[in-house]
C-alpha cells in the first residue's frame, strides 16, 4: 500500500505560524468540499467507509489522531499529529479515524461535493467491489 503525505510549508515568525494550501498547486485535485471533525469522545472511531470516486486530504490541525487505511489487500495505520502535514486518501480506500486527543480537529479537503451514492458503507460490499473490479 502506498501512503502519501503532503507537507505544507509553514510561514511564520515570532507571532505564530500560517499554512496556506492552494488547490491543484499543492494538492492533486481541486477542492470542492471542506469539513472538519472535532469534539470526538475518547474511544470513538469515525469513518467506516470508502468512496468510489472521492479523494481526500486529511490534516489534523490541532491535536492528533490515527487513521486506519485498508485497500482490500493491505492495511496501514497512520498517525496525524502535525498541522502542516496532510494524508492523501485515494478513492476505493476504506478508512477509519480513531484515538483523537482532547481538542483534536481533523480537517478534510475533498475532491467532490457530498454525494451519498459515492459512499461504500458496508465493509463486505467494499471487499466485494475490490475483488470484482480487480483493484
Amino acid at each position: 500500500m502506498n501512503i502519501t503525505k503532503y507537507t505544507f510549508p509553514p510561514h511564520g515568525d515570532d507571532r505564530g505560524q500560517l499554512v496556506a494550501i492552494e488547490a491543484t498547486k499543492d494538492l492533486p485535485f481541486a477542492i470542492k468540499r471542506v469539513y472538519y471533525i472535532y469534539d470526538t469522545l475518547p474511544g470513538v472511531r469515525r469513518g467506516f467507509h470508502a468512496h468510489r470516486n472521492l479523494q481526500q486530504i486529511l490534516i489534523c490541525v490541532s491535536g492528533s489522531c490515527k487513521i486506519h487505511l485498508d485497500d482490500g489487500h493491505d492495511t496501514a495505520e497512520v498517525t496525524l499529529d502535525k498541522p502542516n502535514e496532510g494524508l492523501y486518501i485515494a478513492n476505493n480506500m476504506w478508512r477509519e479515524m480513531y484515538d483523537f486527543t482532547p481538542g483534536a480537529v481533523l480537517l478534510v479537503l475533498a475532491s467532490e461535493y457530498y454525494d451519498e451514492a459515492d459512499y461504500i458503507r458496508n465493509y463486505e460490499d467494499f471487499l466485494k467491489m475490490v475483488q470484482e473490479e480487480g483493484l
